[in-house]
């Protein structure tokens, strides 16, 4: 702050908007202020273009604006914004979201999409006014893309995950929730190219069936999050295997066991966050009496022979595979027998270490070895 010869007060900012040699510009090279300008927010960054022409130049750089989230900033806003937008960041822009802007269209995301080829976030959750046009776009231009958020842009059809498939294959992550008329067609298109998805979220597409998730089973290897909340289509599903998916929990066994009636085999292998109380859950589900004949809990060390008592009633299971369970105890097993007497057990139970030898002798096994 300063005082004029009236004893008027100034701020920095007025100084500088009257003299682009104030002293900040003299004392740091502009290479230094475009890095300090490179952690500043969107706003701040507008706030600085308007402080002098030196720091319009500076602020508006294309390599300060790589990341731009505008929910915060401003949701009513015109494709034009994101037009120029796009031709001020050009190859610069990583990340974009514009969720929430209902006024952003086809038209400007084809421009966006012209200018921003690298761009390898976008969010365009709830933009309701885009349609297939804009995936053709994205999948034109935009090949470096690995997040995508189409989540209740309803006019999203099969066309879209194919054109994704075809131009997109890097393709990591997928949000298409409420976008309920992609059907299995549009999967089968979508996992052919981009069998890289570590995530898809697929909420409230209730046009979806069993087959969709056949496809994604045998194309997306990598595969962690799968959201299918809502999606009826899971009602009539008989198999699932979710071995090594090791994010399952519990909230999982429960969904199962109200809305998976015909589940016949499970495979929970390797899940290490799965308890007592999930396998609690899913032995009181609408599965469990009639249906469930197999369920695989190998390697679940927070299993304990607590779900073999909740697992008793399921009159029709015929195996159960407890490999390296190590809170399982065979007096648990021989419980579980006791009701379900034809039932098959495959489990494995550690050797007991035995007493040191007597004399320093050689043992003459070696105890690993054994499996009593």
């Amino acid at each position: 702050m300063r005082r004029d010869v009236n004893g008027v007060t100034k701020s920095r900012f007025e100084m500088f908007s009257n003299n682009d040699e104030a002293v900040i510009n003299k004392k740091l090279p502009k290479e230094l202020l475009l890095r300090i300008f490179s952690f500043l927010d969107v706003v701040t960054l507008c706030r600085c273009a308007q402080v002098s022409r030196a720091w319009n130049v500076l602020a508006l750089d294309g390599s300060n604006w790589q990341r731009i989230d505008l929910f915060d900033f401003q949701r009513d806003i015109e494709g034009r914004v994101v037009e120029n937008i796009s031709k001020r960041c050009g190859g610069f822009l990583r990340k974009l979201s514009l969720r929430g802007c209902l006024g952003v269209g086809d038209n400007a995301l084809r421009t966006f999409a012209q200018n921003c080829r690298n761009i390898e976030v976008l969010n365009l959750n709830g933009c309701t006014k885009i349609t297939d046009a804009t995936c053709t776009s994205l999948s034109k231009f935009c090949s470096k893309l690995r997040h995508l958020d189409l989540a209740s842009c309803t006019s999203i059809t099969n066309l879209s995950l194919k054109a994704l498939s075809e131009g997109c294959p890097l393709l990591e992550q997928l949000n298409i929730s409420w976008c309920d008329e992609v059907t299995k067609d549009g999967i089968q298109a979508l996992v052919r190219g981009c069998g890289g998805l570590k995530a898809l979220f697929l909420k409230g597409c209730t046009e979806l069936e069993d087959e969709a998730l056949k496809y994604i089973g045998a194309h997306c290897p990598e595969l962690v999050t799968l959201n299918l909340q809502t999606c009826l289509n899971c009602h009539e599903l008989e198999k699932m295997d979710l071995e090594e998916c090791v994010q399952i929990t519990d909230s999982t066994l429960i969904q199962l066991s109200i809305h998976c009636p015909r589940l016949q085999v499970l495979s929970l292998s390797h899940c290490e966050l799965i308890t007592d109380d999930g396998i609690r859950h899913l032995g009181n589900g609408a599965c469990a009496h009639d249906r469930l004949e197999v369920i695989e809990l190998d390697n679940c060390p927070l299993i304990t022979d607590a779900s073999l008592e909740h697992l008793k009633s399921c009159h029709s299971l015929e195996r159960i595979e407890l490999y390296d369970c190590q809170q399982i105890t065979r007096a648990g097993i021989k419980r579980l027998r006791t009701h379900l007497p034809n039932i098959r057990v495959h489990a494995y139970f550690a050797p007991v270490t035995p007493p040191p030898s007597v004399g320093g002798s050689r043992q003459r096994f070696c105890r690993c070895c054994i499996i009593l």
